[in-house]
């Protein structure tokens, strides 16, 4: 991932830096074990003070997305579960294995051919189990949650709830949260992995990764080469995620604009664009447009491969405890991607995703 400071935004460096690592480890766009540059040549990179960096960096390690190895760097942190290790004797299965390799070659039947057909049996076999499994989906803003809610249960089949909750209404209800200590499964996003683990500590919790949504993909590929477009988030720490995230998907249009929600100069920008694009959690931008702006939301999905990756194998294994960095902080701290539920309206960019 490419770090590239924006000194034309409102906000400062230092929170530009953090979000911009902190959005790229959530979203996938820096890979667990991934080596981060050293705080000198970052600082040099970007132009800033050495101070500025490792200030960011502390703060990404302190929320358990980043770890330092002594003599050898800041890397992303791998948070996922270990793979499950088979228990018991091995030699029946092996015996079995053996014997359906010479029932294979018997019928002429090549290796890859017999492998396919063991995947395309297994997929349709799912692991056995006594009752309904259940998910909570943890996020920041309650339609959205329920989005990513709806979007998972529909991967994993009819074997399992999903059902979606926030962190606030954790925080706050001491009922709920005994309730959700008897969930198989708490997913959540990388950045809230560790206050989701403090809230919940009977319960195994994985986080995954969020991706730009197909649909506000195409909304914005879609757009006039002459629109001016004004970007609005509600975090001063999304702001560069947001802005090159639509310059990326938008390349032709050459005039972004990106502002908080609460800066003085907002309303200003946004009488000068003939599009909003807002994140999750600036939807108050809407009651200050005029009703007929394009508007699209810019949100988020679950990423497909981490479903089957993280969640399926953590639910195939109920009984793992989950694994977590050895230097890991236990301090609850950062904050999380932009996940949306659309709302909008002139360019029918409408679905049950963020």
């Amino acid at each position: 991932m490419k770090l590239v400071l924006d000194r034309t935004l409102p906000v400062s460096l230092r929170s530009q830096l953090h979000g911009l690592i902190e959005y790229g480890i959530s979203c996938g766009d820096l890979a667990p074990g991934e080596t981060l540059p050293s705080v000198r040549d970052l600082a040099d990179r970007l132009g800033v003070a050495p101070m500025t960096v490792a200030q960011v960096y502390n703060a990404l390690k302190a929320a358990g997305l980043v770890e330092t190895r002594p003599g050898a760097g800041t890397f992303v942190s791998n948070r996922q579960p270990t793979p499950t290790q088979p228990t018991g004797d091995m030699s029946e299965l092996y015996r079995q294995i053996d014997a359906l390799l010479d029932q294979s070659r018997k019928i002429g039947m090549r290796k890859a051919d017999l492998m396919a057909l063991v995947s395309a049996r297994s997929s349709r076999s799912p692991e056995p189990t006594s009752r309904q499994q259940h998910i909570l989906m943890i996020g920041l803003f309650a339609e959205a949650t329920g989005s990513y809610a709806g979007f998972i249960a529909d991967r994993l089949g009819p074997g399992v709830t999903v059902e979606p909750l926030t962190i606030a209404t954790l925080e706050n209800d001491a009922a709920l949260r005994a309730r959700a200590a008897t969930a198989d499964l708490a997913v959540t996003i990388m950045s809230r992995q560790q206050q989701v683990e403090a809230l919940l500590p009977q319960t195994r919790v994985v986080s995954i990764r969020f991706t730009p949504s197909q649909e506000t993909r195409q909304a914005l590929a879609a757009l006039d080469s002459l629109a001016r477009i004004a970007a609005v988030s509600r975090f001063p720490e999304f702001l560069p995620i947001l802005k090159s995230g639509v310059m990326r998907f938008a390349p032709h249009v050459a005039e972004v604009f990106a502002e908080t929600i609460d800066n003085p100069s907002l309303m200003t920008t946004v009488s000068q664009a003939t599009v909003l694009v807002f994140a999750t959690g600036a939807e108050s931008i809407l009651a200050e447009v005029a009703p007929d702006m394009p508007r699209i939301e810019y949100r988020h999905a679950p990423d497909i491969a981490d479903i089957e990756r993280i969640i399926a194998p953590a639910l195939a294994s109920p009984n793992d405890a989950p694994t977590r960095p050895a230097n890991e902080i236990d301090d609850a701290a950062g904050f999380s991607p932009h996940q949306s539920h659309p709302t909008q309206t002139n360019l029918s960019l409408k679905e049950n995703m963020r």
